[in-house]
Formats: C-alpha cells, structure tokens, sequence
C-alpha cells in the first residue's frame, strides 16, 4: 500500500483537487442547464437537434433531484450554507439532501462535528430551520 490517505468523506478527506473545487448543488445544475436549454431552443426551430442524449438525461435529473426550483431560492441557500463556512462539498451534499433534523445532518455530513469548526447542534439546528423557511416559502 502507498503513503497516501485513504480518502474518506466522513472526515472530508476526499482529496486536495475536490477540497479546492467549486461544487454545485443539483438546483444550481438544473438553472444552468435549463439556461443553456434555452439558448439552444432560440438558435435552433428544432432544438432536440441541438440536444445530446447526455445532455436530456442530465437536466432531467438534477431537474426531478433539485429541491430548490426558483433561481432566488437557490441563491438564498448558498448564502445561508455560506455562513457556516462549509466546504463545498458539506454545503453541496446539505443543499442536495435536505436534512431536517440535526441528526440527520450530522449524518449526513458528520465532518461538521469536527472539533474547533464552531458548529454546535444549535448552529447547525438554526442553519436547518434558515433553509426550511426557504423551501416553505419558495
């Protein structure tokens, strides 16, 4: 076996490429892909032409997977996942999964609960009751 660490997301050791990368919930895949869909029909009188099969099947996904439809109701939630200084893989897998108990966050993400990141069970209650209002009122 070599040196290096076995990744593991639990502890948010998913390597140096995917700490460093910008992630997108599936909402905010769904608003750029629906853009480009767009675009696509404006250029074309037949924009299925323009479409790959990849391309259908994937807006149809993160469409059906989105939680979040309204293009503000998106931005809210990457605000209020932004407050908590998340990584973007937290912030991504929280916005795509909808955690409605701490619990169920804390599963989910359980490397919120590393020590010194600040995130007690009551900041992460307050994080979760700031996105139910977003889905309540969206």
């Amino acid at each position: 076996m070599s040196g290096e660490e076995e990744e593991n997301a639990a502890e948010l050791k998913i390597g140096d490429e995917f700490l460093k990368a910008k992630c997108l919930m599936n909402c905010e895949v769904s608003l750029i892909l629906e853009h480009k869909y767009e675009q696509l029909r404006q250029m074309s009188e037949d924009p299925l032409n323009q479409v790959s099969q990849v391309f259908e099947k994937s807006l149809q996904y993160v469409k059906r997977f989105s939680r979040y439809k309204n293009p503000d109701a998106v931005r809210q939630v990457r605000e209020i996942l932004s407050r908590y200084h998340l990584t973007e893989f937290e912030l991504c897998v929280l916005g795509n999964l909808c955690p409605e108990t701490v619990e169920e966050a804390i599963a989910m993400v359980p490397s919120m609960k590393t020590k010194g990141r600040g995130l007690d069970e009551e900041a992460i209650e307050k994080m979760l009751n700031d996105l139910s209002l977003i889905k309540t009122f969206e």
